[in-house]
């Protein structure tokens, strides 16, 4: 395997049982496998990810002083601006040369949460940012719940199993732009090796290169997508609480050839989250005597927070 598996989420969505089961079985065992796919078909539209890109673009081409003012203390980075070399990868102390924008969920009315989140971050300077953003959010979600009821088919639970938490969770839509490489990195790369803390990833923007996932034999392998598809991977929420049947695989963003280091960067991948309150016990059709339970029981709340000092975002 020198690229991953590509899937197409119109088999899953069709009336055909044989073409749903399919889907099930394919990005199952990819998950098991490398942990990744390619996905297209997915709920975003051209036009949309275009405008996207576009605000983003404009956003990070504005002035230091004024991307800072949205750089709000108190967050632990969740809603706003980042800026650059404030993240790290975990165990690295190296920050990652990049900065970026947090996107956070805005809860249905009917949502009936335990817990309160921040508020979105509005943009003065650009009127477009912010709608577009959440537009694209709510597609990636949609999307990522309905890769989620294909995997709860294939672990053995309900089908909507997901639906429940992941709906009005707590997920990320995370802009980033990786600068031009002005000298010699020392020791940072674009992003450290990683695996990410949440249930999936869905990534646009890998199909610009840089992107390599760590497969099982040890080799780093360039991870190249269709322009048209989108980078689904398993994180670790997930990897626990199916006691390691599917897969959180290293994967991280390397830096260009030397002649390259001019161009800028940018991908924005959704970090789909539950609710905080969603227990990451292990599932017991994932546990047996070959597979005893690998994690102790915790929540996705408790979890994250973990994870986020790991990473250098909130301070213990």
């Amino acid at each position: 395997m020198n690229n991953i598996p590509s899937v197409d989420l119109a088999d899953f969505l069709s009336d055909d049982p044989k073409r749903k089961q399919k889907f099930v079985d394919q990005i199952g065992k990819a998950y098991e496998e490398i942990g990744f796919v390619s996905l297209k078909n997915h709920f975003l539209s051209d036009n949309l990810v275009e405008e996207l890109y576009k605000e983003v673009k404009a956003f990070f081409e504005l002035p230091v002083e004024v991307k800072q003012k949205y750089e709000i203390e108190g967050l632990g980075g969740q809603r706003g601006y980042i800026s650059f070399g404030k993240e790290h990868a975990k165990g690295k102390k190296e920050g990652d040369l990049k900065e970026f924008w947090h996107f956070g969920q805005e809860p249905s009315s009917d949502a009936n949460l335990t817990e309160e989140y921040p508020a979105n971050v509005q943009v003065t300077e650009l009127k477009d940012f912010n709608h577009t953003g959440m537009e694209a959010y709510r597609m990636l979600e949609k999307t990522g719940i309905y890769v989620l009821r294909a995997l709860a088919i294939y672990i053995g639970l309900d089908e909507f199993y997901f639906d429940k938490w992941a709906s009005n969770g707590n997920s990320i839509l995370r802009p980033i732009h990786y600068p031009p490489i002005t000298e010699e990195p020392k020791g940072a790369e674009r992003a450290g090796a990683h695996g990410d803390i949440n249930l999936i990833t869905l990534l646009m923007g890998a199909s610009t290169g840089g992107l390599q996932v760590l497969r099982k034999d040890g080799e780093w392998i360039d991870a190249i997508p269709q322009e048209d598809e989108l980078v689904i991977n398993v994180g670790d929420m997930l990897e626990r609480l199916t006691n390691n049947k599917l897969r959180s695989t290293i994967h991280k963003v390397v830096n260009p050839p030397k002649e390259e280091w001019g161009n800028p960067r940018y991908s924005i991948p959704f970090f789909m989250h539950p609710r905080s309150e969603m227990p990451l016990n292990c599932l017991e059709e994932c546990i047996d005597e070959e597979n005893p339970k690998h994690y102790e029981d915790i929540t996705a709340g408790d979890f994250l927070h973990q994870r986020l000092i790991e990473i250098g975002l909130i301070k213990k």
